[in-house]
């Protein structure tokens, strides 16, 4: 166990919104959920699997949406919105039905956003943090993990809303079943709930998750932070100590997209710059980047990872960027 401090755990969100191919939610509602569970000199517990007691339980809290660009939807602006995280909310219901508490706190995948819920509820809740993943990036649908590989019941599973409506989905059919039944409650509020599902023991969790992922996340954001602060390109320094590799850098002329069923689908278009002058390139995502395009030609596909900065070396996510947005495209290894 080692403690991390909010300087770690901010480097944490930088590296998992880098991680987060463009998905993974927005790294400054990450970093504000940080700050709101973050009191003075308070830090965070990380655990390694071999630390989990075998009898103990572990959930995983996480929000499930489509964030847009253009706000909140007006369908819904007469509803009350609680102040506590709808994650949170989905963790107490899920553990009153199971009458056991919850030993530590699970990611669902690495993002900006998706992995603070995870941070919130472990310092709100005073639980350790694992330092494993099911996803080592950002993914599109519940089933994308593995969990599903290694057949771990996504059930009993809590689901709440942001106006504070609780629902405990006790079984389903399959990981696909579940991600429909959950995609429709957050298109009925406003795009986005909160959920904590795979409530499970540390012996079958500890057999289950992609190890270390939380420390690799962490070393990604430290590298974006320390090239910043020595004026260095991040992209390079991230991808020569990751076995990545730079794949393009440009000029966004086109972003057609549009949210459907829960998801952000759309394309980046760019135009080289520098070295890649003349060159085209072209991202097709799925609320994360899925595949990318040289010339009209394959380039790289999930699960590999398709990742972006700005000029800043900032982690860059969809939507939240236009025409004219200039970045550099590279891939890291999944």
């Amino acid at each position: 166990m080692r403690e991390l401090n909010k300087q770690d755990l901010i480097d944490l969100l930088y590296g998992c919104a880098v991680l987060g191919t463009g998905g993974g939610g927005p790294l400054p509602e990450g970093l504000e959920k940080l700050d709101k569970a973050m009191t003075d000199g308070k830090t965070l517990k990380l655990i390694d699997l071999d630390e989990i007691p075998d009898e103990e339980y572990v959930a995983t809290p996480y929000g499930c949406g489509a964030p847009s660009a253009s706000g909140n939807n007006p369908e819904f602006d007469d509803l009350y919105r609680v102040d506590e995280q709808p994650s949170v909310l989905a963790l107490e219901a899920v553990e009153a039905y199971m009458g056991k508490p919850i030993y530590a706190i699970g990611s669902t995948e690495l993002g900006g956003e998706n992995t603070a819920e995870a941070l919130y509820a472990a310092l709100r809740l005073d639980l350790p943090l694992i330092d494993g993943d099911p996803a080592g990036r950002s993914v599109p649908e519940l089933q994308h993990t593995t969990y599903y590989v290694k057949n771990v019941p996504i059930c009993p599973m809590g689901v709440a809303t942001q106006f504070g409506e609780k629902i405990v989905i006790e079984n389903v059919t399959n990981d696909f079943r579940a991600e429909s039944i959950v995609r429709a409650i957050a298109v009925a509020s406003d795009n986005m709930v909160g959920v904590a599902d795979h409530i499970n023991t540390g012996k079958v969790i500890k057999q289950s998750l992609i190890p270390g992922a939380i420390t690799y996340a962490l070393n990604i954001g430290k590298t974006l932070r320390m090239a910043n602060e020595e004026g260095k390109c991040a992209a390079e320094a991230i991808v020569g100590a990751n076995d990545g590799k730079i794949l393009f850098k440009g000029e966004v002329t086109d972003f057609p997209w549009e949210t459907r069923d829960g998801f952000n689908f759309g394309e980046i278009h760019l135009k080289g710059t520098n070295s890649f002058e003349g060159e085209k390139y072209k991202i097709w995502l799925k609320n994360e980047n899925i595949m990318a395009y040289r010339n009209g030609k394959i380039d790289v596909m999930a699960p590999d990872l398709i990742c972006m900065l700005d000029e800043e070396n900032n982690p860059l996510t969809s939507p939240d960027f236009g025409i004219g947005q200039k970045m550099t495209v590279f891939a890291l290894p999944s």
